[in-house]
């Protein structure tokens, strides 16, 4: 897993997931900052409609339509289904550009509705939307990725390597394995902290985090440290991005972070900077 995130709360947001090429939020600059790699994106999901989260899918439209490289490879973008901001902007961009040398899609989703990345026998990763806590009147959506896996029945975990291939070959792999959807990734979009519940069992979490100080929080429409850390303790994950910083916290974000080592004790816990961007 690869990914290249840049968030600058109020400007500008957009996270890369490869390799299956996907975008989750389209900000201001996502084609200017990824280049040639803008061509790569198959897919882009869209958290809700705010500026600094879509502004940039024209720029990806206009760069890959223009510009030297591939330009057959589809683009297909999905979106909280009503939301009617981005429906209104995705329509402008349709008639703005009515020559496209490609393929550009537009999917309205509901909450829980599975898009697949991959699909190949047995193999599945797929995208799934949750409902999140952010303005009221409109609908905005985090996501998980999951991957289909497979994993031993108990009865047969006391077995050695060879035996289990024996039985797989005599009873056949349903028999001895079962099928289960690890979530990969979560993407909370801007929210409200996450339930507990929601984020349970994810590899990783990648958290907004607009107020390092919920006394500077005037709307509740965007999270604090105080109530990821929370999220974070109660679901037990270990691996947290935590992004979408206020820019006032600059210069201060390591400083305030230390007053929770305690309470993060054991997780990996990494902060995207407002100012550079993160690839992991």
């Amino acid at each position: 897993m690869v990914l290249w995130i840049y968030s600058k709360a109020l400007f500008s947001t957009w996270i890369y997931y490869s390799p299956e090429r996907v975008l989750f939020d389209a900000g201001e600059g996502v084609a200017t900052t990824m280049m040639s790699k803008v061509y790569a994106v198959k897919k882009i999901f869209l958290t809700h409609g705010h500026v600094d989260h879509i502004s940039g899918i024209w720029n990806v439209i206009n760069t890959r339509n223009n510009a030297m490289g591939d330009r057959e490879k589809p683009l297909e973008v999905y979106y909280p289904k009503g939301n009617r901001a981005i429906e209104a902007y995705l329509s402008f961009i349709k008639k703005a550009n009515p020559d496209l040398r490609f393929s550009f899609t537009t999917y309205p989703i509901e909450s829980g509705e599975r898009v697949f990345l991959r699909k190949a026998g047995s193999f599945k990763r797929f995208v799934v939307p949750f409902r999140t806590k952010h303005t009221s009147g409109e609908k905005s959506y985090g996501y998980h990725i999951y991957e289909t896996r497979r994993k031993l029945r108990d009865e047969y975990k006391h077995l050695d390597p060879k035996k289990i291939a024996s039985l797989v070959k005599e009873l056949g792999q349903d028999a001895v394995t079962y099928e289960y959807d690890q979530k990969l990734l979560t993407v909370s979009g801007d929210s409200l902290a996450l339930d507990p519940k929601e984020v349970e069992g994810t590899e990783l979490l990648i958290h907004e985090c607009t107020f390092l100080n919920s006394k500077d929080r005037r709307i509740k429409n965007h999270a604090s440290i105080e109530e990821v850390v929370e999220t974070i303790k109660k679901s037990g994950v270990k691996n947290v991005v935590l992004y979408h910083i206020s820019t006032r916290y600059i210069g201060k974000i390591d400083r305030i972070l230390k007053k929770y080592e305690k309470d993060l004790e054991g997780v990996n816990l990494r902060v995207v900077d407002p100012n550079k961007g993160m690839i992991i």
